[in-house]
Protein backbone atom coordinates (compact mmCIF):
# COMPACT_ATOMS: atom_id res chain seq x y z
CA UNK A 1 0.00 0.00 0.00
CA UNK A 2 1.35 3.63 -0.86
CA UNK A 3 1.78 5.58 1.62
CA UNK A 4 -0.30 8.64 1.62
CA UNK A 5 2.03 11.97 2.80
CA UNK A 6 -0.76 13.71 2.14
CA UNK A 7 -2.61 11.95 4.86
CA UNK A 8 0.47 12.25 6.97
CA UNK A 9 1.13 15.64 6.91
CA UNK A 10 -2.36 16.63 8.07
CA UNK A 11 -1.89 14.62 10.77
CA UNK A 12 1.30 15.88 12.19
CA UNK A 13 -0.04 19.55 11.37
CA UNK A 14 -3.09 19.20 13.10
CA UNK A 15 -1.37 17.13 16.32
CA UNK A 16 1.26 19.88 16.28
CA UNK A 17 -1.47 22.55 16.41
CA UNK A 18 -3.77 20.40 19.47
CA UNK A 19 -0.33 20.22 21.64
CA UNK A 20 1.15 23.24 21.45
CA UNK A 21 -2.67 25.13 22.16
CA UNK A 22 -2.65 22.98 25.25
CA UNK A 23 0.65 23.24 26.00
CA UNK A 24 -0.10 27.85 25.94
CA UNK A 25 -3.02 26.89 27.77
CA UNK A 26 -1.04 24.70 30.67
CA UNK A 27 0.56 28.09 31.53
CA UNK A 28 -2.90 29.28 33.34
CA UNK A 29 -2.12 26.64 36.21
CA UNK A 30 2.07 26.70 36.15
CA UNK A 31 3.39 27.67 39.59
CA UNK A 32 -0.63 26.84 41.11
CA UNK A 33 -0.87 23.73 43.68
CA UNK A 34 -4.59 23.89 43.98
CA UNK A 35 -6.53 20.93 42.51
CA UNK A 36 -9.63 22.67 42.21
CA UNK A 37 -8.42 25.07 39.71
CA UNK A 38 -7.14 22.15 37.47
CA UNK A 39 -10.17 21.00 37.54
CA UNK A 40 -12.80 23.86 37.74
CA UNK A 41 -10.47 26.62 35.93
CA UNK A 42 -11.08 29.04 38.93
CA UNK A 43 -15.28 28.92 37.42
CA UNK A 44 -14.51 31.70 34.89
CA UNK A 45 -15.56 30.09 31.81
CA UNK A 46 -17.64 32.68 29.61
CA UNK A 47 -19.62 31.85 26.29
CA UNK A 48 -16.79 31.64 23.68
CA UNK A 49 -14.59 29.31 25.66
CA UNK A 50 -17.70 27.96 27.57
CA UNK A 51 -19.92 27.05 24.43
CA UNK A 52 -17.37 25.70 23.01
CA UNK A 53 -15.85 23.56 25.07
CA UNK A 54 -19.52 22.02 26.04
CA UNK A 55 -20.59 21.15 22.79
CA UNK A 56 -16.79 19.18 22.46
CA UNK A 57 -17.95 17.03 25.39
CA UNK A 58 -19.81 14.77 23.47
CA UNK A 59 -18.56 16.00 19.68
CA UNK A 60 -14.91 14.43 18.96
CA UNK A 61 -14.18 11.28 17.06
CA UNK A 62 -16.51 8.95 18.33
CA UNK A 63 -19.09 11.03 18.08
CA UNK A 64 -18.61 11.62 14.17
CA UNK A 65 -16.96 8.18 12.97
CA UNK A 66 -19.50 6.77 14.82
CA UNK A 67 -22.75 8.47 13.66
CA UNK A 68 -21.13 7.74 9.71
CA UNK A 69 -20.65 3.75 10.65
CA UNK A 70 -24.37 3.39 11.69
CA UNK A 71 -25.93 5.58 8.94
CA UNK A 72 -23.53 3.49 6.76
CA UNK A 73 -24.16 -0.35 7.97
CA UNK A 74 -26.65 -1.94 6.20
CA UNK A 75 -29.74 -2.61 8.49
CA UNK A 76 -29.10 0.41 10.53
CA UNK A 77 -29.02 3.35 8.26
CA UNK A 78 -30.13 7.03 9.48
CA UNK A 79 -33.10 4.98 11.58
CA UNK A 80 -30.89 3.85 14.22
CA UNK A 81 -28.67 6.85 14.42
CA UNK A 82 -29.95 8.38 17.53
CA UNK A 83 -26.45 9.38 19.09
CA UNK A 84 -26.94 12.66 17.73
CA UNK A 85 -29.97 13.79 18.68
CA UNK A 86 -30.33 11.62 21.77
CA UNK A 87 -26.91 12.96 23.07
CA UNK A 88 -28.40 16.89 22.21
CA UNK A 89 -31.55 16.30 23.62
CA UNK A 90 -29.22 15.18 27.23
CA UNK A 91 -27.87 18.98 27.37
CA UNK A 92 -31.39 20.26 27.32
CA UNK A 93 -32.04 18.00 30.37
CA UNK A 94 -29.05 19.04 31.77
CA UNK A 95 -29.74 22.58 31.35
CA UNK A 96 -33.38 22.33 32.37
CA UNK A 97 -33.33 20.21 35.38
CA UNK A 98 -29.23 20.14 36.94
CA UNK A 99 -26.37 22.77 35.56
CA UNK A 100 -28.38 25.49 37.64
CA UNK A 101 -28.99 23.30 40.47
CA UNK A 102 -25.29 21.84 40.85
CA UNK A 103 -23.29 25.41 39.95
CA UNK A 104 -25.20 27.05 42.66
CA UNK A 105 -23.85 24.75 45.30
CA UNK A 106 -20.20 25.39 43.86
CA UNK A 107 -19.66 21.04 43.32
CA UNK A 108 -16.22 20.35 42.16
CA UNK A 109 -17.29 17.27 40.43
CA UNK A 110 -20.48 14.94 39.75
CA UNK A 111 -20.30 12.74 42.36
CA UNK A 112 -19.74 15.69 44.96
CA UNK A 113 -23.54 15.75 46.17
CA UNK A 114 -23.92 12.17 46.04
CA UNK A 115 -21.15 11.76 48.73
CA UNK A 116 -22.46 14.97 50.63
CA UNK A 117 -25.81 13.07 51.01
CA UNK A 118 -25.28 9.37 50.94
CA UNK A 119 -21.61 9.30 51.93
CA UNK A 120 -18.13 8.99 51.17
CA UNK A 121 -17.99 5.07 50.73
CA UNK A 122 -21.32 4.85 48.82
CA UNK A 123 -20.33 7.46 46.43
CA UNK A 124 -17.18 6.10 46.27
CA UNK A 125 -19.36 2.66 45.29
CA UNK A 126 -21.01 5.20 42.11
CA UNK A 127 -17.98 6.40 41.12
CA UNK A 128 -17.64 2.90 39.80
CA UNK A 129 -20.46 3.22 37.28
CA UNK A 130 -19.39 6.97 36.40
CA UNK A 131 -15.74 5.55 35.82
CA UNK A 132 -16.71 2.62 33.57
CA UNK A 133 -18.79 5.06 31.21
CA UNK A 134 -15.58 7.65 31.21
CA UNK A 135 -13.23 5.05 29.92
CA UNK A 136 -15.57 3.04 27.81
CA UNK A 137 -16.11 6.78 25.92
CA UNK A 138 -12.76 7.85 26.03
CA UNK A 139 -11.80 4.10 24.33
CA UNK A 140 -14.77 4.71 21.90
CA UNK A 141 -12.32 7.79 20.99
CA UNK A 142 -9.57 6.36 20.23
CA UNK A 143 -10.89 3.52 18.22
CA UNK A 144 -12.08 5.85 16.05
CA UNK A 145 -8.51 6.97 15.98
CA UNK A 146 -7.48 3.44 14.87
CA UNK A 147 -9.94 3.37 12.20
CA UNK A 148 -8.73 6.67 11.02
CA UNK A 149 -4.83 5.47 10.93
CA UNK A 150 -5.62 2.04 9.39
CA UNK A 151 -7.05 4.09 6.15
CA UNK A 152 -4.40 6.91 5.50
CA UNK A 153 -1.14 4.73 5.60
CA UNK A 154 0.14 1.20 6.22
CA UNK A 155 1.16 1.93 9.74
CA UNK A 156 0.57 0.36 12.70
CA UNK A 157 -2.33 1.58 13.71
CA UNK A 158 -1.70 0.48 17.63
CA UNK A 159 1.30 2.43 17.66
CA UNK A 160 -1.30 5.71 16.46
CA UNK A 161 -3.82 5.39 19.08
CA UNK A 162 -0.54 4.89 21.77
CA UNK A 163 1.05 8.06 20.51
CA UNK A 164 -2.15 10.11 20.64
CA UNK A 165 -3.20 8.80 24.25
CA UNK A 166 0.71 9.86 25.03
CA UNK A 167 0.09 13.71 23.65
CA UNK A 168 -3.41 13.98 25.18
CA UNK A 169 -2.33 12.75 28.32
CA UNK A 170 0.77 14.82 28.14
CA UNK A 171 -0.52 18.29 27.95
CA UNK A 172 -3.47 17.37 30.12
CA UNK A 173 -0.83 16.49 32.74
CA UNK A 174 0.52 20.05 32.92
CA UNK A 175 -2.51 22.41 32.01
CA UNK A 176 -5.73 20.45 33.34
CA UNK A 177 -9.05 21.59 32.17
CA UNK A 178 -7.71 24.82 30.80
CA UNK A 179 -5.59 22.83 28.27
CA UNK A 180 -8.93 21.28 27.87
CA UNK A 181 -11.15 24.30 27.13
CA UNK A 182 -8.79 25.81 24.76
CA UNK A 183 -8.41 22.62 22.67
CA UNK A 184 -11.89 21.73 22.48
CA UNK A 185 -12.21 25.48 20.67
CA UNK A 186 -9.64 24.10 17.71
CA UNK A 187 -10.98 20.72 17.83
CA UNK A 188 -14.38 22.10 16.70
CA UNK A 189 -13.28 24.71 14.70
CA UNK A 190 -10.94 21.81 12.73
CA UNK A 191 -13.74 19.34 12.64
CA UNK A 192 -16.60 22.02 11.19
CA UNK A 193 -14.33 23.16 8.39
CA UNK A 194 -12.36 19.95 7.86
CA UNK A 195 -15.26 18.07 7.31
CA UNK A 196 -18.32 20.57 5.61
CA UNK A 197 -15.10 20.77 2.80
CA UNK A 198 -15.01 17.55 2.25
CA UNK A 199 -19.22 16.92 2.00
CA UNK A 200 -19.55 18.36 -1.66
CA UNK A 201 -16.38 16.95 -3.31
CA UNK A 202 -17.68 13.35 -1.99
CA UNK A 203 -21.31 13.97 -2.89
CA UNK A 204 -20.07 14.87 -6.60
CA UNK A 205 -17.36 12.16 -7.30
CA UNK A 206 -18.07 10.01 -9.96
CA UNK A 207 -18.36 6.75 -8.04
CA UNK A 208 -21.00 8.31 -5.69
CA UNK A 209 -24.81 8.20 -7.15
CA UNK A 210 -27.54 10.46 -6.31
CA UNK A 211 -28.38 9.90 -2.55
CA UNK A 212 -32.10 9.85 -3.65
CA UNK A 213 -31.16 7.15 -5.45
CA UNK A 214 -29.94 5.32 -2.91
CA UNK A 215 -31.71 6.09 0.28
CA UNK A 216 -33.19 2.41 0.96
CA UNK A 217 -29.61 1.79 1.43
CA UNK A 218 -28.69 4.43 3.71
CA UNK A 219 -32.28 5.84 5.37
CA UNK A 220 -32.52 1.66 7.03
CA UNK A 221 -36.34 0.45 7.62
CA UNK A 222 -38.15 0.82 9.98
CA UNK A 223 -39.50 -2.51 11.70
CA UNK A 224 -42.56 -2.17 14.18
CA UNK A 225 -40.89 -5.46 15.90
CA UNK A 226 -37.90 -3.43 16.84
CA UNK A 227 -40.00 -0.49 18.37
CA UNK A 228 -39.12 -1.50 21.40
CA UNK A 229 -35.48 -1.56 21.08
CA UNK A 230 -35.41 1.87 19.82
CA UNK A 231 -36.59 3.42 22.12
CA UNK A 232 -34.91 1.83 24.66
CA UNK A 233 -31.77 2.96 22.91
CA UNK A 234 -33.21 6.52 22.18
CA UNK A 235 -33.81 7.02 26.14
CA UNK A 236 -30.07 5.38 26.86
CA UNK A 237 -28.44 8.53 24.90
CA UNK A 238 -31.22 11.11 26.21
CA UNK A 239 -30.99 10.02 29.82
CA UNK A 240 -27.61 8.03 29.81
CA UNK A 241 -26.09 11.30 28.78
CA UNK A 242 -27.46 13.22 31.58
CA UNK A 243 -24.75 12.74 34.34
CA UNK A 244 -21.18 12.52 33.31
CA UNK A 245 -18.16 14.13 34.82
CA UNK A 246 -16.80 15.46 31.39
CA UNK A 247 -19.94 17.43 31.00
CA UNK A 248 -19.94 18.59 34.83
CA UNK A 249 -16.24 19.60 35.06
CA UNK A 250 -17.20 21.99 32.10
CA UNK A 251 -20.55 22.80 33.22
CA UNK A 252 -19.38 23.85 36.89
CA UNK A 253 -16.88 25.86 35.22
CA UNK A 254 -19.33 28.57 33.81
CA UNK A 255 -19.09 31.97 35.57
CA UNK A 256 -22.46 31.87 37.18
CA UNK A 257 -25.43 29.34 37.91
CA UNK A 258 -27.63 31.15 35.34
CA UNK A 259 -24.90 30.64 32.60
CA UNK A 260 -24.21 27.37 33.47
CA UNK A 261 -27.87 26.45 33.00
CA UNK A 262 -27.68 28.77 29.22
CA UNK A 263 -24.70 27.09 27.86
CA UNK A 264 -26.10 23.81 27.99
CA UNK A 265 -29.39 24.88 26.58
CA UNK A 266 -27.49 26.60 23.41
CA UNK A 267 -24.93 23.83 23.29
CA UNK A 268 -27.71 21.43 22.45
CA UNK A 269 -28.05 23.05 19.19
CA UNK A 270 -24.04 23.16 18.54
CA UNK A 271 -23.92 19.69 19.23
CA UNK A 272 -26.36 18.54 16.87
CA UNK A 273 -25.37 20.78 13.80
CA UNK A 274 -21.90 19.19 14.25
CA UNK A 275 -23.45 15.67 13.73
CA UNK A 276 -24.59 16.88 9.78
CA UNK A 277 -21.53 16.49 8.08
CA UNK A 278 -21.45 12.88 9.82
CA UNK A 279 -24.59 11.71 8.56
CA UNK A 280 -24.59 13.20 5.03
CA UNK A 281 -21.10 11.41 4.57
CA UNK A 282 -22.27 8.19 5.91
CA UNK A 283 -25.05 8.29 3.41
CA UNK A 284 -22.40 9.22 0.74
CA UNK A 285 -20.45 5.85 1.95
CA UNK A 286 -23.41 3.75 1.01
CA UNK A 287 -23.94 5.05 -2.01
CA UNK A 288 -20.29 4.64 -3.32
CA UNK A 289 -19.22 1.44 -5.85
CA UNK A 290 -16.15 1.31 -4.11
CA UNK A 291 -14.37 -0.65 -6.96
CA UNK A 292 -14.61 2.78 -9.12
CA UNK A 293 -12.61 3.83 -6.44
CA UNK A 294 -8.10 3.30 -5.56
CA UNK A 295 -9.14 1.19 -2.33
CA UNK A 296 -7.70 -1.72 -2.26
CA UNK A 297 -11.02 -3.53 -1.19
CA UNK A 298 -8.90 -7.27 -0.68
CA UNK A 299 -7.19 -6.03 2.09
CA UNK A 300 -9.74 -3.03 3.31
CA UNK A 301 -13.28 -3.70 3.10
CA UNK A 302 -15.79 -0.78 4.36
CA UNK A 303 -18.39 -3.30 4.68
CA UNK A 304 -16.28 -6.05 7.12
CA UNK A 305 -15.04 -3.06 9.08
CA UNK A 306 -17.90 -0.08 8.41
CA UNK A 307 -16.15 1.89 11.69
CA UNK A 308 -13.51 3.14 8.59
CA UNK A 309 -16.11 4.43 6.57
CA UNK A 310 -16.01 8.34 7.64
CA UNK A 311 -12.00 8.47 7.06
CA UNK A 312 -12.07 6.15 3.58
CA UNK A 313 -14.96 8.74 2.62
CA UNK A 314 -12.79 11.48 3.00
CA UNK A 315 -9.71 10.00 1.28
CA UNK A 316 -11.08 8.24 -1.00
CA UNK A 317 -13.99 10.62 -2.56
CA UNK A 318 -12.27 13.61 -1.91
CA UNK A 319 -9.02 15.68 -3.47
CA UNK A 320 -5.49 15.31 -1.87
CA UNK A 321 -5.67 18.59 -0.13
CA UNK A 322 -9.39 18.17 0.89
CA UNK A 323 -8.44 14.74 2.66
CA UNK A 324 -5.16 16.43 4.07
CA UNK A 325 -8.31 18.67 5.87
CA UNK A 326 -10.58 16.38 6.81
CA UNK A 327 -8.12 13.28 8.02
CA UNK A 328 -5.75 16.15 9.79
CA UNK A 329 -9.41 17.21 11.28
CA UNK A 330 -10.18 13.63 12.26
CA UNK A 331 -7.19 13.20 13.72
CA UNK A 332 -6.99 16.47 15.98
CA UNK A 333 -10.54 15.66 17.55
CA UNK A 334 -9.76 12.06 18.73
CA UNK A 335 -6.82 13.09 20.17
CA UNK A 336 -8.66 16.71 21.36
CA UNK A 337 -11.57 14.49 22.95
CA UNK A 338 -9.18 12.05 24.38
CA UNK A 339 -7.99 14.57 27.16
CA UNK A 340 -11.51 15.72 28.45
CA UNK A 341 -12.54 11.70 29.53
CA UNK A 342 -8.79 11.30 31.12
CA UNK A 343 -9.37 14.62 33.00
CA UNK A 344 -12.55 13.85 33.73
CA UNK A 345 -11.86 10.06 35.57
CA UNK A 346 -8.71 11.43 37.15
CA UNK A 347 -10.62 14.64 38.95
CA UNK A 348 -13.36 12.28 40.22
CA UNK A 349 -10.91 9.66 41.32
CA UNK A 350 -8.48 12.41 43.39
CA UNK A 351 -11.44 14.48 44.97
CA UNK A 352 -14.23 12.19 45.87
CA UNK A 353 -11.99 8.62 46.42
CA UNK A 354 -8.68 9.54 47.12
CA UNK A 355 -9.11 12.45 49.43
CA UNK A 356 -12.54 11.58 50.83
CA UNK A 357 -11.65 7.91 51.36
CA UNK A 358 -8.38 6.73 51.06
CA UNK A 359 -6.33 9.99 52.54
CA UNK A 360 -8.75 12.78 53.77
CA UNK A 361 -5.35 14.94 55.27
CA UNK A 362 -3.78 15.28 51.83
CA UNK A 363 -2.79 18.66 50.87
CA UNK A 364 -3.48 20.28 47.90
CA UNK A 365 -0.04 19.81 46.66
CA UNK A 366 -0.18 16.07 47.40
CA UNK A 367 -3.88 15.62 45.44
CA UNK A 368 -2.08 17.78 42.41
CA UNK A 369 0.43 14.98 42.27
CA UNK A 370 -2.16 12.19 42.63
CA UNK A 371 -3.93 14.24 39.45
CA UNK A 372 -1.33 13.84 37.31
CA UNK A 373 -0.67 9.70 38.09
CA UNK A 374 -4.20 9.38 37.58
CA UNK A 375 -4.38 10.85 33.88
CA UNK A 376 -1.28 8.38 32.95
CA UNK A 377 -3.07 5.66 34.90
CA UNK A 378 -6.64 6.58 33.40
CA UNK A 379 -5.04 7.02 29.49
CA UNK A 380 -2.93 3.75 29.63
CA UNK A 381 -6.41 1.88 31.06
CA UNK A 382 -8.48 3.51 27.97
CA UNK A 383 -6.11 2.68 25.57
CA UNK A 384 -5.56 -0.85 26.12
CA UNK A 385 -9.35 -0.92 25.84
CA UNK A 386 -9.94 1.05 22.06
CA UNK A 387 -7.19 -1.63 21.10
CA UNK A 388 -9.64 -4.47 22.03
CA UNK A 389 -12.87 -3.43 20.48
CA UNK A 390 -14.47 -4.23 17.00
CA UNK A 391 -17.24 -1.66 16.79
CA UNK A 392 -16.61 2.62 17.36
CA UNK A 393 -20.71 2.75 18.03
CA UNK A 394 -20.93 -0.63 19.91
CA UNK A 395 -18.52 1.32 22.78
CA UNK A 396 -20.08 4.96 21.80
CA UNK A 397 -23.77 3.07 23.09
CA UNK A 398 -22.37 1.25 25.93
CA UNK A 399 -20.22 3.68 27.70
CA UNK A 400 -24.26 5.46 28.45
CA UNK A 401 -25.38 1.93 29.08
CA UNK A 402 -24.71 1.59 32.69
CA UNK A 403 -24.97 5.41 33.02
CA UNK A 404 -28.28 5.58 32.49
CA UNK A 405 -29.47 2.12 34.41
CA UNK A 406 -27.46 2.48 37.71
CA UNK A 407 -26.05 6.56 37.78
CA UNK A 408 -29.03 8.84 36.13
CA UNK A 409 -32.20 7.44 38.50
CA UNK A 410 -29.30 8.19 41.26
CA UNK A 411 -28.73 11.57 39.93
CA UNK A 412 -32.09 12.33 39.64
CA UNK A 413 -33.18 11.04 43.33
CA UNK A 414 -30.01 13.10 44.82
CA UNK A 415 -31.01 16.69 43.28
CA UNK A 416 -34.99 16.16 43.66
CA UNK A 417 -36.03 13.89 46.03
CA UNK A 418 -35.08 15.79 49.66
CA UNK A 419 -35.81 12.60 51.64
CA UNK A 420 -33.33 10.12 49.64
CA UNK A 421 -30.99 9.08 51.65
CA UNK A 422 -27.91 5.92 51.33
CA UNK A 423 -29.79 3.34 52.26
CA UNK A 424 -32.19 3.86 49.43
CA UNK A 425 -29.29 4.44 47.18
CA UNK A 426 -27.31 1.07 48.28
CA UNK A 427 -30.29 -1.04 47.72
CA UNK A 428 -31.06 0.96 44.25
CA UNK A 429 -27.66 0.15 42.96
CA UNK A 430 -27.60 -3.33 43.45
CA UNK A 431 -31.22 -3.56 42.31
CA UNK A 432 -29.81 -1.73 38.81
CA UNK A 433 -26.94 -3.88 38.82
CA UNK A 434 -29.06 -7.22 38.72
CA UNK A 435 -32.09 -5.80 36.40
CA UNK A 436 -29.31 -4.74 33.94
CA UNK A 437 -27.08 -7.65 34.00
CA UNK A 438 -29.91 -10.28 34.03
CA UNK A 439 -30.99 -8.52 30.82
CA UNK A 440 -27.74 -9.73 29.09
CA UNK A 441 -25.31 -8.06 26.89
CA UNK A 442 -24.40 -9.73 23.36
CA UNK A 443 -21.26 -7.31 22.68
CA UNK A 444 -19.89 -8.13 26.06
CA UNK A 445 -20.77 -11.88 25.93
CA UNK A 446 -23.25 -11.85 28.54
CA UNK A 447 -26.27 -14.14 28.02
CA UNK A 448 -29.84 -13.17 29.44
CA UNK A 449 -31.22 -14.61 32.20
CA UNK A 450 -34.38 -13.08 32.31
CA UNK A 451 -36.13 -13.20 28.62
CA UNK A 452 -38.58 -10.36 29.00
CA UNK A 453 -41.49 -10.09 26.74
CA UNK A 454 -41.02 -10.42 23.11
CA UNK A 455 -37.59 -12.03 23.50
CA UNK A 456 -35.88 -13.26 19.96
CA UNK A 457 -33.09 -15.77 20.14
CA UNK A 458 -31.65 -13.67 16.85
CA UNK A 459 -32.20 -10.27 17.94
CA UNK A 460 -32.41 -10.44 21.49
CA UNK A 461 -34.33 -8.19 23.99
CA UNK A 462 -36.79 -6.41 22.21
CA UNK A 463 -38.40 -5.21 25.26
CA UNK A 464 -36.98 -2.17 26.46
CA UNK A 465 -35.74 -3.55 29.67
CA UNK A 466 -32.96 -1.20 30.48
CA UNK A 467 -35.55 1.77 30.84
CA UNK A 468 -37.74 -0.56 32.69
CA UNK A 469 -34.64 -1.25 34.92
CA UNK A 470 -33.82 2.61 34.98
CA UNK A 471 -37.26 3.39 36.46
CA UNK A 472 -36.90 0.41 38.82
CA UNK A 473 -34.21 1.48 40.26
CA UNK A 474 -35.56 4.78 41.13
CA UNK A 475 -38.95 3.73 42.00
CA UNK A 476 -36.77 1.36 44.87
CA UNK A 477 -34.63 4.35 46.15
CA UNK A 478 -36.99 6.64 46.46
CA UNK A 479 -39.42 3.99 48.18
CA UNK A 480 -36.95 2.61 50.69
CA UNK A 481 -35.55 5.84 51.37
CA UNK A 482 -38.73 7.62 52.10
CA UNK A 483 -39.28 3.97 54.34
CA UNK A 484 -36.13 4.55 56.55
CA UNK A 485 -36.57 8.13 57.20
CA UNK A 486 -40.05 6.95 58.30
CA UNK A 487 -38.64 4.11 60.42
CA UNK A 488 -35.77 6.30 61.99
CA UNK A 489 -37.24 10.08 62.43
CA UNK A 490 -40.90 8.57 63.83
CA UNK A 491 -38.51 6.42 66.54
CA UNK A 492 -39.99 3.17 65.37
CA UNK A 493 -36.07 1.93 65.22
CA UNK A 494 -33.57 2.86 67.56
CA UNK A 495 -30.39 5.22 66.37
CA UNK A 496 -27.92 2.66 67.29
CA UNK A 497 -29.07 0.88 64.19
CA UNK A 498 -29.24 4.00 62.22
CA UNK A 499 -25.39 2.41 60.42
CA UNK A 500 -24.90 4.68 57.21
CA UNK A 501 -25.32 7.69 60.02
CA UNK A 502 -28.30 9.17 58.14
CA UNK A 503 -30.12 10.74 61.28
CA UNK A 504 -28.61 12.07 64.14
CA UNK A 505 -30.52 12.84 67.02
CA UNK A 506 -34.04 12.39 64.81
CA UNK A 507 -32.89 14.93 62.60
CA UNK A 508 -32.75 13.96 58.58
CA UNK A 509 -29.42 14.58 57.00
CA UNK A 510 -29.44 16.82 53.79
CA UNK A 511 -25.53 16.68 52.77
CA UNK A 512 -22.64 18.25 53.98
CA UNK A 513 -21.01 21.72 52.87
CA UNK A 514 -18.56 21.87 50.01
CA UNK A 515 -15.70 23.97 52.39
CA UNK A 516 -16.49 23.00 55.91
CA UNK A 517 -16.94 19.34 54.89
CA UNK A 518 -19.81 19.41 58.22
CA UNK A 519 -23.06 17.60 57.70
CA UNK A 520 -26.54 19.57 57.43
CA UNK A 521 -29.10 17.98 59.10
CA UNK A 522 -33.10 19.07 58.65
CA UNK A 523 -35.03 18.76 61.69
CA UNK A 524 -38.27 17.23 62.22
CA UNK A 525 -39.93 20.71 62.23
CA UNK A 526 -38.92 22.00 59.49
CA UNK A 527 -38.25 24.89 60.05
CA UNK A 528 -34.60 25.67 59.36
CA UNK A 529 -31.47 23.62 58.77
CA UNK A 530 -28.93 23.20 61.78
CA UNK A 531 -25.18 22.58 61.28
CA UNK A 532 -23.54 20.12 63.14
CA UNK A 533 -20.27 18.86 63.48
CA UNK A 534 -19.94 15.14 62.03
CA UNK A 535 -17.18 12.91 60.79
CA UNK A 536 -18.41 9.89 58.77
CA UNK A 537 -16.61 6.83 59.75
CA UNK A 538 -18.69 4.02 58.04
CA UNK A 539 -20.64 3.42 54.92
Amino acid sequence: MAVNWGGIAGMVVFYLLILGIGLWASRKTRGSSNSERTMVADRNFGWVVGLFTLIATWVGGGYINGTAEVVFTPGWGLVWAQAPWGYSISFMINGLFFAKQMREKNYVTMLDPFQFKFGDRMGGVLFLSALTGELLWCAAILAALGSTISVILDLDQNMSVILSACIAAFYTFFGGLYSVAYTDIVQLVCIFVGLWICVPFSLTNDAVAPLSSTASQWVGTWETRLVGQWLDSAFLMIFGGVPWQAYYQRALSAKTPDHARNLSLVAAFGCFLMSIPAYVMGAVGASTDWNMTSMNLNKTDPYKTPGIILPAVVQYLTPPFIAFLGLGAISAAVMSSTDSSVLASSSMFVRNIYKNIIRPQASEREMGWVLRASIVVVATIATVMALTVESIYILFVLCSDFVFVILFPQFVAVIHVDKANTYGSAVAFVTGLLLRLTGGEPALHIPPCVLYPYYHPVDGQLFPFRTLASILTFLVLVAVSYITDAVFTRGYLDKKWDVFKCFVDGKRRRGLDVKSHTAHFEPLNGFKTEIITYKETTL
